[in-house]
């Protein structure tokens, strides 16, 4: 009998253990998740501008990890201006982008790209065709970075 209690209180203690073992790394997992909820991403925010001749190009970006957002405007002199949001992706050095615009009183929505230094912005250009209403590059590995808006990194402005 004496060894049947000894087994007993052996194993309740044992079964003790590795339950509060349990407990303390299920709390730490939820405290982990927690934390990992709380953390709020900021963006790494880059504002480009060019002009050429009396054409200007304004454009903001908001670099997530995964995403770019952000902001376009062309002021062009000779034809109807357009500013609009960019939602994009950003692979390497270049950024493909959604950008969604108002121009000559409708709402539109095609594809940009621009090459990123560490100083510039240069938009890219290509053959494009619509695809569900949205014009879309038909090469995005054609696109010629040589030809379009230079633009330079400038302070953002305050909001």
């Amino acid at each position: 009998m004496k060894y049947l209690s000894a087994i007993f209180v052996t194993m309740a203690g044992f079964l003790t253990a590795c339950n509060t073992d349990s407990q303390k790394t299920a709390t730490a997992a939820v405290k982990d998740t927690a934390a990992a909820e709380m953390k709020i991403m900021v963006p790494r925010m880059v504002c480009y501008a060019g002009v050429v001749g009396k054409d200007s190009v304004f454009l903001k970006t908001e670099i997530f990890p995964n995403v770019v957002t952000g902001s376009l405007a062309y002021n062009f002199e000779a034809k109807d201006d357009s500013k609009g949001d960019i939602d994009g992706k950003l692979s390497g050095d270049t950024l493909i982008a959604n950008y969604s615009f108002m121009a000559e009183g409708k709402s539109s929505v095609r594809e940009i790209a621009f090459l990123l230094t560490d100083s510039n912005a240069i938009e890219g250009y290509g053959a494009m065709e619509e695809k569900n209403g949205t014009m879309v590059f038909t090469n995005k590995a054609g696109i010629n970075f040589g030809e379009g808006f230079v633009l330079h990194v400038i302070s953002c402005p305050q909001q």
